[in-house]
């Protein structure tokens, strides 16, 4: 269940290019900067335009004036950036998203339809379609002994190679208010977290995350 194809819907983000030969979504992480400035020129000009070095956002897309946004960047259509949001740089926004005031973005892929709505840090990661964020709720990106970022699922360590590494949250999960996703954590499809949750290590698809030692099935 770590693996791209388990995680990730691709039709529903530009980045399928890069994550479609990935064993595990985190290995395109460091390739998502070439990756926006090899793509941005070819997109189609009646949907897109070119605001700045680097920057393609779609012509239906809504910006605020108060956000701020470097390059390299792509912004999908029918997307919404709302006040004082802060877009790094690196980010790769699908269509129908909600990148919310004061949320910050930093070398991530956003698939189509997610929300990062209110006061979010999302950095180093990969978001899945119609995934949520609530209110505060963020991802840790660098660990405080500054190693490598592994990702533990129970007994299975496996080593990603990276120091930036934070999340990659599945298709259609909910993640509670104020929660922190820390380094190398990997959230299965459907999943749901609590709101004040520190969650590290891998749920598994379809599953409740109340606190480290008690994650249930969702009943069907």
């Amino acid at each position: 269940m770590l693996e791209t194809k388990d995680l990730i819907d691709l039709t529903h983000t530009l980045a399928a290019p890069i994550l479609e030969d990935k064993k595990y979504p985190w290995e395109a992480l460091p390739l998502i900067k070439e990756f926006i400035l090899k793509l941005g020129p070819t997109l189609d000009p009646e949907v897109y335009e070119e605001k700045g070095e680097g920057i393609w956002i779609a012509k239906s897309a809504k910006v605020f004036d108060s956000a701020y946004i470097a390059g390299p960047c792509i912004i999908g259509p029918e997307t919404e950036v709302r006040q004082c949001a802060f877009i790094r740089g690196s980010a790769l926004i699908g269509s129908k998203c909600v990148i919310g005031n004061s949320t910050e973005l930093k070398n991530v892929i956003i698939s189509d339809n997610v929300q990062v709505p209110h006061y979010n840090y999302v950095g180093d990661s990969i978001l899945g379609y119609k995934s949520h964020l609530g209110a505060g709720a963020i991802t840790s990106n660098v660990k405080s002994d500054k190693t490598l970022v592994c990702v533990k699922n129970g007994d299975e360590v496996i080593e990603t190679g990276l120091k930036k590494f934070a999340a990659i949250v599945g298709d259609n999960v909910e993640v509670g208010c104020q929660s922190v996703l820390n380094p190398g954590t990997v959230i299965g499809r459907g999943c749901r977290v609590y709101p004040l949750s520190r969650v590290r290590g891998v749920i598994p698809e379809k599953h409740i995350f109340k606190d480290k030692d008690e994650i249930v099935p969702i009943e069907e």
